[in-house]
């Protein structure tokens, strides 16, 4: 029985070390920020983990050698200075610790660049999503490609879903609008979800460096048909990114004709 469980053990662990185990339910991030924030959830648990295993290592401690033997009260440590010190900063000293990665991290991850290699105006309205690709010409910005979705119903009929396209390698900063109520920016594969204000403008840079289509949703809940506010972010090399730039560019000059 103890091979057995060994055994059990072993394979246990070696499925955890490699795949969806290893991320403890996250995806599998596509970009440094991604990477980031998995290795802060991936810590935490670390973290919870150990404090867990301190615990129950002193509860089945306490069982087995502190059973009661007799009537005798036994020796009692209130007012114990070193041991109330100790019940005190132990709790601090793992908060501290905690914060402390999580505001690191989250710096990171919040942190914009002067000059991003792509800019993406993304509108949130009931119930889809337009993204507008920005670029500047004399000092100014204009609108170089545009995506307007209509709204999807999930395995029914419905419009497609609207495709936000960048290139992997690059710097994307992300602006969010909304026309209407408060929607949320999700792509699950980024690891990362922004909330769409309207009368204010979010915004944020992401990396991808795994080429793919990743699915994209709205993550707050914005009325009735909010599970409708469906997307997918494509990640393309920088090549085919700058041949979809240059097409929408055509396209734009042969509709103004």
């Amino acid at each position: 029985m103890r091979s057995a469980g060994a055994l059990g053990l072993l394979a246990l662990t070696a499925t955890a070390c490699s795949g969806e185990a290893s991320r403890l339910g996250m995806p599998e991030p596509i970009g440094p920020q991604a990477e980031r924030m998995l290795k802060l959830w991936q810590g935490s648990w670390i973290a919870a983990f150990a404090v867990g295993a301190v615990v129950w290592g002193l509860i089945i401690w306490a069982v087995l050698f502190h059973r009661k033997r007799s009537d005798d009260l036994p020796p009692q440590v209130r007012y114990n200075m070193p041991i109330e010190i100790l019940y005190t900063a132990v709790p601090f000293v793992i908060i501290a610790v905690l914060f402390f990665f999580t505001v690191r991290d989250e710096n990171y991850v919040e942190k914009t660049t002067d000059n991003p290699a792509v800019t993406i105006d993304v509108t949130g309205f009931q119930w889809s999503w337009q993204f507008d690709y920005k670029e500047k010409t004399g000092g100014q910005e204009k609108t170089v490609a545009s995506v307007v979705g209509q709204p999807v119903a999930p395995n029914a009929s419905g419009g497609a879903k609207p495709v936000m396209t960048v290139p992997s390698g690059k710097t994307v900063r992300i602006r969010l609008h909304s026309n209407d109520v408060i929607h949320s920016f999700w792509v699950p594969a980024l690891l990362y979800k922004k909330d769409v204000m309207p009368g204010y403008t979010n915004e944020f840079e992401f990396t991808a460096n795994k080429l793919g289509t990743y699915e994209g949703r709205c993550a707050e809940l914005c009325g009735v048909d909010h599970s409708r506010m469906l997307f997918q972010l494509r990640v393309v090399t920088p090549e085919q990114y700058a041949a979809f730039i240059a097409e929408s560019k055509a396209k734009a000059v042969g509709g103004a004709k």
